[in-house]
């Protein structure tokens, strides 16, 4: 089983992606195992932004770039990072294909200066491949304070190739990379590889025996340590962070704390962007009038899709803005591989992978960018289930509503210095709850539609290091947070001319959302809601954000979205039209469980290719929900005729 590949490799080097970078004098192939900085390397020589999680599977996807050297222009080619090439993966597969097609004039890998002797499993099998190669050797920082040091003149000597030791995240370290390469494409350096011995005819695990052995062998000459122990003190973390007993506890502890900084920290800035948005609004009315606008043009632009636009932003932004730098946080501190460590037991019970936790953890954010993530899952089975199950966690637009409700109806429940603390466990158990059906719609579709055994994956825990507090709020902001309020945006501002013309259109004075409503009203009885609160999930298909504003225009017969900034206020609305603390719970399960939303099931419909799995993607929370609802239902109004 040799290095070999049957692509020329045109699934990364797309010619519509290339165009702009014609006129490049020479390619450069980035490539490396996840977590060693490759993506640093890669922003600091093209001064692009691309994520640099602290965990596997953040660069599936190639990204492209370009730097100036010596008056020569150099394409930079950001390689999907993987711990080998003779695997099966998403990455794995379009990393082989790329370095086996030849197109760079010379590929650089990257390498952790503390973890050398397993990085080098890699380096071997691209050497296998192509001569023209350069051996990165990163964070360098990271093994002065470990104590590690490393020959680089031998080890090039032993490699047969260029040996470069950095620090990415220090630009000036960067001179003899680019130097190298520069010799390299100039043919003033003609490598001459070192390569492990083997044949193409020769069985995976020999070929890894042999690599094994070959980096031991070099590793030994190469590096010595001040201290044997260095990584004692990540191993004692681990120890607590990873064990059985307190593994998961120390997670939901985690979890909840940023829930509750999310949620104490949101609500001011909410009722500023709402009273800025009002203010414009307002002007918005005196502009409209002062052109002489028809009432019709004015509803739907303004009481319609700016509306809409307003309420999507002022309510879903600050805690995006809050969550999001929480959860970059984790990750840069490389603990997030810690939890898929700690869930990855309970799938391999489902017989699904354990990357799944993974994905899950992303789904946090945004549903969308989890379902991507699946393409760091080998097996088709297993990726399948992670994107059904994957709107089980509720991503970063159900928040909100949560979170609302929850204040409303369970924090209103205990003390004014406790009614947070009740809020953010009530949000906590909801969240534990998704996790918890994860598992079981994850067994369920193990056992029928997608029957199979779990495969068995690598997963790296990374070093724990000091996180770059300016970078994570930088990048959590404008890559994520920024990023995903673009995309509702561009779905609410449709969705609101729509409800606004179901509003105020209609039939002997019934508008068309009062018959959509009362169409729904006795199924959604049944489930503990009402026929408005499910229309209102309907419609807001494109955006979760909307929800509830949907939910208070039905109820206070309005033209338009109901913007209010007093979260008692809007309690006083839901309590005056029929809400008890069933509907809240209710409401919470529905919001938990339910379709995914537009932007999540188009992505669904690109990454499987398939409308049936899209479909079912839709079909499964959404029949969960109403299950859950209805039983949720059942015991409370039995218990209610008992006591």
């Amino acid at each position: 089983m040799g290095l070999t590949s049957k692509s020329t490799g045109t699934n990364l080097l797309e010619k519509d992606i290339y165009k702009n970078f014609s006129e490049c004098n020479f390619t450069v192939g980035l490539a490396g195992n996840p977590n060693v900085g490759k993506s640093t390397v890669f922003n600091a020589l093209t001064g692009m932004h691309q994520h640099t999680g602290n965990w596997p599977g953040k660069t599936v996807s190639n990204a492209v770039g370009k730097y100036t050297f010596k008056d020569n222009s150099f394409l930079l080619v950001d390689i999907p990072g993987t711990y080998s090439l003779m695997s099966n993966s998403e990455e794995e597969e379009i990393a082989k294909d790329y370095i086996c097609s030849g197109r760079s004039n010379v590929i650089v890998v990257v390498v952790d200066a503390t973890s050398l002797e397993r990085n080098l499993n890699l380096v071997f099998q691209i050497l296998n491949i192509t001569d023209n190669v350069i051996v990165c050797i990163n964070l360098l920082d990271e093994a002065k304070k470990k104590g590690i040091h490393i020959n680089f003149d031998l080890l090039s000597k032993l490699l047969g190739v260029p040996v470069v030791g950095i620090t990415a995240r220090k630009s000036k370290t960067l001179t003899k990379l680019t130097e190298k390469i520069y010799d390299i494409c100039t043919k003033k350096i003609i490598p001459s590889p070192n390569k492990v011995d083997y044949s193409d005819k020769d069985d995976s695990s020999i070929i890894v025996s042999k690599i094994l052995k070959k980096s031991e062998e070099i590793c030994q000459k190469v590096c010595s340590y001040d201290n044997q122990d260095y990584n004692e003190r990540d191993r004692k973390i681990d120890k607590i962070l990873t064990s059985k007993t307190l593994g998961i506890p120390i997670m939901i502890l985690f979890l909840g704390i940023i829930f509750w900084l999310t949620i104490e920290g949101a609500n001011y800035p909410s009722q500023i962007l709402s009273k800025f948005f009002s203010f414009i609004q307002g002007k918005l009315y005196l502009f409209f009038e002062w052109i002489h606008a028809p009432q019709f043009i004015t509803g739907i632009l303004i009481d319609g899709m700016y509306q809409t636009l307003a309420w999507v932003v002022s309510v879903m932004l600050p805690p995006m803005a809050i969550f999001f730098p929480l959860f970059t946080f984790l990750e840069d501190l490389g603990y997030l591989p810690r939890i898929a460590f700690n869930l990855d037991n309970c799938f391999k019970r489902c017989f699904a992978s354990g990357k799944q936790a993974l994905t899950m953890c992303m789904g946090f954010g945004c549903n969308a960018a989890g379902v991507v993530g699946c393409r760091i899952i080998n097996s088709t089975r297993e990726k399948l289930i992670a994107i059904i199950t994957n709107a089980f966690v509720p991503c970063n637009g159900r928040f909100p509503l949560l979170i609302t409700i929850s204040t409303i109806f369970i924090g209103g429940l205990g003390l004014s210095f406790g009614s947070s603390i009740l809020s953010t466990l009530t949000v906590l158990l909801v969240i534990l709850l998704g996790i918890f059906m994860t598992f079981i719609i994850s067994n369920i579709l193990s056992k029928t539609l997608l029957k199979g055994m779990p495969s068995s994956f690598t997963l790296e825990l990374p070093p724990y290091r000091k996180p770059q507090i300016g970078k994570i709020i930088i990048r959590s902001i404008f890559d994520r947070a920024l990023f995903v309020l673009g995309r509702a945006v561009s779905v609410a501002a449709p969705t609101g001319i729509v409800i606004w013309i179901l509003a105020n259109v209609g039939i002997y004075d019934v508008s068309l959302l009062e018959y959509i409503a009362n169409f729904f009203d006795p199924f959604a009885r049944i489930m503990g809601l009402d026929g408005y609160i499910l229309t209102a999930f309907i419609l807001g298909i494109p955006a979760n954000e909307i929800v509830l504003p949907i939910i208070l225009m039905c109820y206070l017969k309005s033209s338009a979205l109901v913007d209010l900034e007093d979260t008692m206020q809007i309690g006083t609305i839901l309590v005056q039209n029929g809400w008890t603390i069933l509907t809240a719970i209710n409401v919470m399960l529905f919001t938990l469980l339910h379709f995914p939303c537009a932007t999540t099931l188009l992505t669904i419909k690109k990454e499987t290719g398939s409308k049936k799995w899209t479909l079912l993607s839709f079909a499964i929370p959404t029949a969960c929900g109403i299950i859950v609802c209805m039983f949720t239902t059942l015991i409370y109004n039995m218990i209610q005729i008992i006591f």
